[in-house]
């Protein structure tokens, strides 16, 4: 399918690997000019685009400071892919999480999409443009091992319903796409999930990666990839689905069982 991006302009933030890499390479492979945000910027990411900044999100004035650079960069703004996030393993649960832990996750992955689309609106309502945040089936299935994690997520949410109703008589759509376990370093890295869930059940890592979808239920028996949702975040910011707004597009292999 065509998506007619050609011209288009995308922010992109967490953009130097995972998911946020991926997003970058759909895009741009579809036509559209990206500016990456990340606090270290990769190599790989700099092999996808030219418009690469450096800059801490998880500051108070990091995301404007990244905005005011796509804007200097590509002169507007007309996607925005609010990628950044982290969750942050909590082995003991809830009450191993102090207020410091809280306002981490918190600020990772809620108040810096909350901070990045304030900045970048004005340009995306001028342009009609097209919000997507990265959500995680936390929000409808926490557990204590990314309790504080899970409210950011279940937050993100409510936050992307509540500009699709305010923006979209504006021309702007807001949508967010909830992923289930993607293998990236999130799970997958020194110190991540897998790592973590490993500790806990004494078996190998590989071992514990390959049983995940079992352990969690997936209808189709594989692990999701960060190039699925890439995929869907790219259509989702065409306008090949006008009319889809406000809406969660789950990415999950069927983990998610709820109604």
């Amino acid at each position: 399918m065509k998506l007619d991006l050609e011209g288009k302009t995308a922010l992109i933030t967490g953009a130097s690997r995972g998911i946020g890499l991926e997003i970058a390479r759909s895009l741009v492979a579809e036509g559209a000019q990206v500016v990456g945000g990340a606090r270290n910027v990769s190599e790989e990411l700099r092999a996808v685009t030219p418009y690469v900044h450096s800059v801490d999100l998880a500051t108070e004035g990091g995301p404007a400071e990244l905005v005011d650079l796509a804007l200097s960069d590509l002169g507007g703004i007309d996607i925005l892919v609010n990628n950044l996030g982290f969750p942050y393993t909590r082995p003991q649960g809830f009450l191993s999480v102090d207020d410091k832990g809280w306002e981490e996750a918190l600020n990772l992955n809620l108040m810096t999409a909350v901070r990045t689309t304030r900045a970048a609106l004005p340009s995306i309502i001028e342009r009609q443009g097209s919000i997507v945040s990265l959500g995680s089936t936390n929000a409808h299935t926490p557990v204590g091992v990314v309790v504080d994690y899970s409210a950011a997520k279940a937050a993100l949410l409510n936050l992307g319903k509540a500009l699709a109703e305010e923006f979209g008589p504006r021309g702007v759509r807001v949508n967010t796409v909830a992923a289930g376990p993607v293998m990236t370093d999130a799970w997958t890295g020194p110190g991540g999930i897998a790592d973590t869930m490993a500790e806990q059940s004494g078996l190998p890592k590989d071992e514990v990666l390959g049983q995940v979808p079992d352990m969690l239920g997936s209808s189709t028996g594989q692990n999701t990839t960060a190039q699925e949702i890439a995929a869907v975040v790219t259509f989702l910011v065409s306008r090949k689905a006008p009319n889809a707004n406000g809406a969660e597009w789950i990415v999950d292999g069927g983990f998610l069982k709820s109604i």
